[in-house]
């Protein structure tokens, strides 16, 4: 089931910025509610890689059940696991469109794609985790270039991740490559999520 609450008490409760700003810890770096300063109680090792699980899954934003196929199909690259799971994640085309600047959050982005307003290689796909590769290409269905919540969203972009090109213009991007592990979020650790998963393998 998808959390559908406030992003704020989210990444205050699990201690990571969900929308990567770090706009939620600014000020209060606790927990949310009024004992929130006060959780002291150390976590177990499972309690540490449920954590990082629920940080990652919140992250991106994805059910319990597209989490688990994706780390399913992690474990089956030549890669690292934990790596490779992350690069899979980012790889969603909803994250694609949300890493493009086409929306200022992955939940904006997945409601584009649910109301076909993304095309991905010139086709439209109206699910959003669907998974792109390098060298495909995203824009906004021409029905929807004249959008105000797109438009909005690049002008307020500061900046494009590395491995994405995007014209502004045109409202498309093209995929250049596939990310590297310093270039995605520092306040995960994969290691953890995979030593979950692997209790229950």
């Amino acid at each position: 089931m998808r959390f559908t609450g406030s992003t704020w008490k989210r990444s205050r409760r699990l201690g990571v910025s969900i929308s990567e700003s770090g706009k939620e810890l600014k000020k209060r770096s606790y927990g949310p509610g009024q004992h929130g300063a006060s959780r002291k109680k150390k976590p177990s090792e499972y309690g540490k890689q449920l954590l990082e699980k629920q940080k990652l899954r919140q992250l991106y934003g994805v059910n319990e059940r597209q989490f688990r196929r994706l780390f399913m199909l992690a474990l089956k690259s030549e890669e690292v696991t934990g790596f490779a799971f992350m690069k899979l994640l980012e790889s969603r085309l909803d994250n694609m469109v949300y890493r493009m600047g086409f929306a200022r959050t992955r939940a904006g982005a997945r409601q584009l794609v649910n109301h076909g307003h993304i095309l991905l290689n010139g086709k439209k796909v109206d699910i959003p985790s669907a998974l792109t590769k390098v060298g495909d290409t995203i824009e906004v269905a021409e029905h929807a270039k004249s959008m105000k919540v797109i438009k909005e969203s690049l002008e307020s972009l500061s900046a494009n991740v590395g491995w994405v090109e995007v014209d502004a213009t045109n409202l498309s991007g093209k995929i250049l490559r596939e990310p590297e592990r310093k270039e995605l979020s520092q306040d995960i650790t994969e290691s953890q999520i995979v030593e979950f998963y692997n209790r229950k393998l």
